[in-house]
C-alpha cells in the first residue's frame, strides 16, 4: 500500500451573507499535490492571510470536509465522514501542530494529562510505567523531559517550551506526517531557530515528514524541500524551493520576495513596494489560468490573456 498523502483538486467553499445578501467564497480552488511518506520531506504552503493555507491543511487533518475533490493518505479516501476507528487511525498517522501553544492547552490542565491522553488513546497503555515511558521518549524528541513538564500548568512554561511541549504531544503515536500551522510566528523571535532547527531535525532524524504552513519566506527558504504558494485559494507556483524562492516566476510570488523586508531597506527609508508589482498580482486575482511545467521543474501559473 502506497504511504502517500493525495491531495486531487480539493476545493473549499464558504458561504457569507444572510438570505438576500448571500455570496461564496472559494477559499480554496483546485488545490492538487501529492507527498511521498517513504521520502520525509518538509513540504511549505506558502501565502499571506487569507490565501487559503490553513484551511487547506484543516481539510487535510478532517476538521474541514471539501467542497469538490478528494483528499487520500495510503490509499485510502479520507476526505469524507469515517466511522470512528477509522478516524482514529488517520488521527495518529496525521498529527497536528497549532499555531498558539497558549491555546492548544487549557490553562487550568496540567500539560503531562494531555500527553498521557494522547499516550493512552492512540498507543493504547494504562501502566504507569507505559505511559512514563511514552511520555519521556517524546519529550525527550523535542529536548524536553518528563521531569521537565510533570505537574506543570502552561502558564509556568515558555512559548518555546509550549511549542515543544505540542509538538512531543503530537509525536506520541509516532506518526509519518505532522501538519504544523504557523508554529513560530507565536514564539519570541529568539526562539524561533529552535523550533525550525526542531522540524529540520524530525524529519533529518526521525523520517517524519512535514506539511510547514507559514507566510515567512526566511524559514521555508532555510527548511523546506518543496513548497507551494497560494493566492486567494488558488496554487499559483510549485517547485523545489530552492528554485522557487531564488528565482519566484509569477507575479504574486515575486511580490512576495519583493515584500519582505530587509535591513539595508528599511535604512535606506524603501519601506514601500512597486505599486506595479501589486497592481499586476491583484489584476490576476480571479483569472483561472493553469499551471504548467516550467523547463526548470516548477509548475506556474499561466494565463492565456496575461499582457
Amino acid at each position: 500500500m502506497s504511504n502517500r498523502l493525495e491531495v486531487r483538486n480539493v476545493s473549499k467553499r464558504f458561504s457569507m451573507g444572510g438570505v438576500l445578501s448571500r455570496r461564496f467564497v472559494n477559499a480554496v480552488d483546485d488545490a492538487s499535490f501529492t507527498i511521498d511518506l517513504d521520502r520525509p520531506e518538509i513540504f511549505t504552503i506558502i501565502g499571506e492571510s487569507g490565501s487559503g493555507k490553513t484551511t487547506l491543511a484543516r481539510m487535510i487533518l478532517g476538521l474541514e470536509l471539501p467542497s469538490s475533490g478528494e483528499i487520500g493518505f495510503a490509499g485510502k479516501t479520507v476526505s469524507h465522514k469515517v466511522g470512528r476507528a477509522e478516524r482514529l487511525d488517520f488521527m495518529a498517522k496525521v498529527q497536528p501542530v497549532f499555531q498558539n501553544p497558549f491555546e492548544a492547552f487549557n490553562p487550568l490542565k496540567r500539560i503531562d494529562r494531555y500527553l498521557e491522553s494522547t499516550a493512552r488513546r492512540f498507543l493504547k497503555l494504562s501502566e504507569r510505567s507505559e505511559l512514563d515511558r511514552a511520555m519521556d521518549g517524546a519529550l525527550q524528541k523535542v529536548g524536553l523531559s518528563l521531569a521537565e513538564v510533570r505537574g506543570r500548568f502552561p502558564h509556568e512554561m515558555s512559548g518555546g517550551q509550549l511549542q515543544r511541549a505540542a509538538i512531543a504531544r503530537a509525536l506520541i503515536p509516532n506518526p509519518p506526517l505532522l501538519v504544523a500551522d504557523e508554529p513560530v510566528s507565536m514564539v519570541d523571535a529568539s526562539l524561533r531557530m529552535s523550533i525550525v532547527n526542531l522540524l529540520r531535525n524530525l524529519r533529518d532524524d526521525l523520517g517524519v515528514s512535514v506539511i510547514y504552513i507559514t507566510h515567512d519566506l526566511a524559514t521555508a527558504y532555510y527548511i523546506s524541500n518543496r513548497l507551494i504558494i497560494m493566492q486567494r485559494g488558488r496554487i499559483v507556483e510549485m517547485g523545489d524551493a530552492r528554485t522557487v524562492l531564488d528565482d519566484p516566476e509569477h507575479p504574486y510570488s515575486r511580490l512576495l520576495k519583493a515584500s519582505v523586508l530587509s535591513t539595508e531597506d528599511a535604512g535606506a527609508g524603501k519601506l514601500a513596494t512597486d505599486p506595479a508589482m501589486v497592481t499586476l498580482a491583484n489584476e490576476l486575482v480571479g483569472r483561472p489560468g493553469s499551471l504548467q511545467p516550467r523547463p526548470d521543474g516548477r509548475l506556474v501559473r499561466i494565463y492565456e490573456d496575461a499582457r
